[in-house]
């Protein structure tokens, strides 16, 4: 969340929180080294990169983090593009889906419309494979995690910058931490960690707080590390 919160314009903040939850895999260190090297590249504002074309000069080869390199970047770029162009925001583009898994699917249909895929050449409007499918039955850890940011307002770790789509509305982040958790409480039978799994997990939560079920991440989240 440090680095979202390193900006102050909405635009650079929504930008800020999707890249950094999509490189945050692996060891808490080297994300917080990579995610500093993206932000390094993208300069004092990641959307007027974004805006500009900035990541024409950068969509090379070099790793930024693990799997994801310079022309994943790019790629994310590319697709921001396409998502403020055609839906005015990015709160807006997920608004319009009215449900959080279809947003997901619009998002990455939308980003993958944006031009080519990491790769370039004829292989255009690819699917990123930093952008999981819903339809795949994936859990889409990354991409909750980063509206849980920006739809919750804590006052202490979430932004809550988005005020038109409801913390109601939200699935809970679904990663080993949070699976181990919800099954030695009981609270998740399924095995697999998947969407359905997210879905069964965050309708439990519902039970407890209807009105914010994700709020229960930190706990979850706890009982074997923190994020």
């Amino acid at each position: 969340m440090q680095f979202p919160r390193g900006y102050t314009a909405r635009e650079d903040r929504e930008i800020a929180a999707f890249l950094a939850a999509v490189i945050a895999w692996g060891r808490r260190d080297l994300i917080l080294r990579s995610a500093r090297r993206m932000f390094n590249i993208m300069g004092a504002s990641p959307y007027d990169y974004v805006m500009s074309g900035g990541w024409k000069k950068t969509a090379g080869a070099a790793c930024i983090h693990r799997t994801f390199f310079e022309k994943d970047l790019a790629y994310f770029c590319k697709g921001f593009r396409a998502c403020y162009k055609k839906y005015g925001g990015l709160e807006e583009l997920f608004a319009s889906a009215g449900e959080i898994f279809a947003g997901i699917t619009l998002f990455r249909e939308t980003m993958a419309a944006g031009g080519e895929a990491p790769g370039g050449g004829k292989r255009a409007a690819l699917y990123s494979r930093h952008i999981a499918d819903p339809g795949k039955n994936s859990a889409c850890k990354r991409m909750n995690l980063a509206l849980r940011w920006l739809v919750r307002n804590d006052g202490i770790v979430d932004l809550g910058l988005w005020t038109t789509i409801s913390p109601a509305k939200l699935y809970i982040p679904l990663d080993l931490h949070v699976a181990r958790a919800a099954r030695k409480l009981g609270l998740l039978e399924r095995k697999s960690n998947d969407r359905k799994a997210v879905e069964n997990l965050t309708a439990k939560l519902r039970e407890f707080c209807p009105e914010d079920p994700v709020k229960y991440d930190f706990a979850l989240f706890s009982m074997g590390g923190e994020r």
